[in-house]
């Protein structure tokens, strides 16, 4: 992929961008380093060809295997509210899908570890990522309901599709402090941020959102 592909043309150019981050501070997005960063990635590279010229709309894309690439504004305000704490070192991500999210969180934090259930998105997430020269990302192949145990305790922890209840070894795995931001519930779905503090963990119900179910199992 070379320069001109990854900077964008036409409905992929700057100016496009710069339209999405304008619809984002309007959206309420306050975070001016995150709104920074989405404004830099090139979200076309993350979807087909023939999806490239959508890419910076404000709607969620297909990716294949019935998965989505989420909408700017819901990547925007997870990644804020993951941020909200202050930096995060550690960051484990549920659900690599395109990447996308990926890139964005490689950008803000100091490690990425992103656990896929879908062998061929995280191939093609992983030379997204290389394109890119994002090299904080360590990427598995892996039930994302169990999370990855190996690098734990996590910083941070965000989730791109959404379990019918949180599942206890994403809690287990978050550090004192830590945050996890996760879609949840099937037919009504709510954005929930928790945090572990020494009395427990802490649920804020954020917003009423849309994600993929969080399923078992995986696809090679």
């Amino acid at each position: 992929m070379n320069s001109l592909e990854v900077k964008g043309i036409g409905m992929t150019s700057q100016r496009t961008r710069e339209r999405m981050v304008k619809r984002l501070r309007e959206q309420g997005i306050s975070d001016a380093v995150v709104m920074d960063v989405m404004r830099n990635t090139p979200r076309h590279m993350f979807v087909d060809e023939a999806l490239a010229q959508r890419a910076y709309e404000d709607s969620s894309l297909p990716i294949g295997y019935s998965q989505t690439l989420s909408q700017p504004y819901i990547v925007a305000r997870m990644t804020e509210l993951l941020l909200a704490g202050g930096p995060l070192q550690r960051v484990l991500e549920v659900g690599t899908g395109s990447g996308y999210q990926t890139a964005i969180l490689a950008q803000l934090v100091g490690r990425v570890f992103s656990v896929e259930r879908i062998k061929p998105l995280q191939k093609k997430a992983r030379q997204r990522l290389r394109t890119l020269r994002l090299n904080n990302v360590q990427l598995c192949h892996s039930d994302g309901g169990m999370g990855w145990q190996q690098h734990a305790p996590y910083d941070g922890i965000l989730a791109t599709a959404a379990p019918e209840q949180i599942p206890e070894e994403l809690l287990a795995q978050l550090a004192m402090g830590g945050r996890l931001v996760i879609p949840v519930g099937v037919d009504t779905q709510h954005l929930q941020l928790v945090v572990r503090t020494p009395a427990g963990f802490e649920s804020v119900c954020v917003d009423k959102v849309r994600f993929v179910p969080l399923r078992p199992g995986l696809v090679r």
